[in-house]
């Protein structure tokens, strides 16, 4: 079991009232974690204390923001291990999965590095003379970042990566399902030598999110909020910011469609949809959502895929002597009843089931339901697991109808051997995210991440996280005396 603890100014704390809340096995029940109930007076001085770190660190030079951003990348990588230990443990993760989320999150923390000297401005033409005028980026001051479970290394580094480099100071607040994960990313920041106060870890009981989420929304020195999580909480969150008038990005939830034109290589495709549709049990945030495919070469895309998904590996992630497994448990028991409910809805009104299907177990494997139509749930609700929909469609005309026919925009894909073809199917496909003959789930550090529509708004990484996360100021300077009419 792993005993964690908040991070306040560098000090490893418990709750203020010394409550505590467990997570357990999603498989066994048995304790994974247990972690400090924190009050929402615990997480307005979490707030207070990254306040009280800003000046320093915002004044800081780019080199030194630098160097421990690059020493926090190295000493993530050392805690791999336990990473899959905890992630196992608390979320059902499998070995591969933990690694990627280290590796992926380590090079989240390289790239903010290198931007630290790439938060500059321009100076702009003005028309009264004598007058230097700048826009300056600037830090915006203190940032919450608040992590989803299902990507927990990737997404909670991204939630402090850019912030920091930018010269801004961070509140992390850790998921319920996974608080040993994210504090040991605390743990890492911290070991790195970052300053005192400039990244706060706060963890909370179920119960308590709301207040404590409400308590630092509120509290006048966080200037950004950015959220990964599901669209009905990142609702909650947007209007909390907009009583209090504050920015947000927000990353929610999508149902990535994989449109496969008649004349993409099959292969490729099959590799690329299993992929995108399994890798973490379906529990991406890119994860694809609704398999697209061109009526004229279906049934072989089908059948390959049938083929393809029948011998992914399945198992209990802590059993390492039975060799890894790409399909560990999912998160909770709703997820396999949510699953449970798409597919018998989908079967009673006419879908195919092509491989897998219902199961009791947290254990899920990977299931396909052909012949898919808009009366069927599971063609309009994201089913955030290793169940998807297989849509036939006539001519590439229909395939971009059914991929833009629902509310959400966040990633998609497009496979054809015709690129300049393919390409054009991609450019009207309403999605933050569309890869060519690339799966749906593929995320670089350096990329500007993001989701349009029911997905949110606002982008992570790269020079798009400059802009998110600071403020463009105007400046000038008048160099020669100035003339006024009175």
């Amino acid at each position: 079991m792993f005993d964690v603890k908040m991070v306040i100014e560098n000090e490893h704390v418990g709750a203020s009232g010394g409550a505590t809340f467990e997570r357990r096995n999603p498989l066994s029940g048995s304790v994974a974690s247990c972690a400090p109930a924190a009050t929402p007076d615990d997480a307005r001085a979490a707030v207070t204390a990254a306040a009280a770190a800003l000046p320093a660190w915002s004044a800081s030079g780019p080199n030194a923001r630098r160097a421990v951003l690059l020493r926090a990348a190295h000493e993530l990588e050392t805690r791999g291990a336990e990473f899959a230990v905890a992630m196992a443990n608390e979320t059902g993760a499998s070995a591969m999965w933990a690694g990627f989320n280290v590796h992926l999150g380590a090079a989240m923390l390289i790239e903010a590095a290198s931007l630290t000297t790439q938060v500059s401005g321009e100076v702009i033409p003005s028309d009264t003379p004598g007058s230097l005028a700048m826009g300056l980026r600037v830090p915006a001051g203190v940032v919450l970042g608040i992590a989803p479970w299902n990507a927990p290394v990737i997404l909670a580094v991204r939630a402090i990566a850019v912030p920091l480099a930018c010269g801004n100071t961070v509140v992390l607040k850790a998921s319920e399902l996974c608080p040993a994960t994210h504090g040991l990313i605390a743990l890492a920041l911290v070991a790195a030598g970052l300053p005192r106060g400039v990244l706060n870890f706060i963890t909370n009981a179920p119960a308590d999110a709301g207040a404590v989420v409400e308590a630092m929304i509120a509290h006048p020195a966080v200037r950004r909020v950015n959220f990964t999580g599901s669209t009905h909480v990142g609702r909650v969150i947007a209007q909390a910011c907009a009583r209090h008038l504050k920015p947000a990005v927000l990353e929610l939830g999508g149902k990535a469609p994989f449109v496969v034109l008649d004349d993409a290589d099959l292969d490729a495709a099959v590799d690329a949809a299993a992929f995108g549709a399994f890798m973490n049990s379906g529990q991406i945030c890119m994860s694809t959502e609704r398999i697209v495919v061109d009526a004229a070469v279906a049934d072989a895309f089908v059948a390959k895929l049938k083929a393809k998904a029948e011998r992914l590996s399945l198992g209990d992630p802590r059993d390492t002597a039975a060799g890894p497994k790409v399909l560990g448990a999912v998160v909770d028991q709703s997820t396999v009843e949510r699953c449970n409910a798409l597919i018998a809805d989908a079967l009673e009104k006419g879908a195919t089931l092509v491989c897998g299907g219902a199961v009791n177990s947290l254990l899920m494997p990977a299931t396909l339901l052909d012949h898919v139509t808009p009366a069927m749930r599971i063609y309009s609700e994201e089913s955030f697991g290793p169940v998807k929909p297989i849509v036939r469609a006539e001519g590439d005309e229909a395939a971009v109808a059914c991929a833009n026919d629902n509310p959400y925009g966040l990633a998609a894909a497009v496979f054809g051997r015709d690129i300049a073809r393919a390409w054009r199917v991609a450019q009207r496909i309403q999605s933050g995210i569309c890869h060519v003959n690339g799966p749906t789930v593929h995320d670089e550090a350096q990329m500007p991440f993001g989701g349009i529509k029911d997905s949110g708004y606002g982008r992570f990484g790269g020079k798009a996280g400059i802009e998110a996360f600071t403020e463009l100021r105007w400046l000038t300077l008048q160099t020669s005396p100035r003339y006024y009419p009175f």
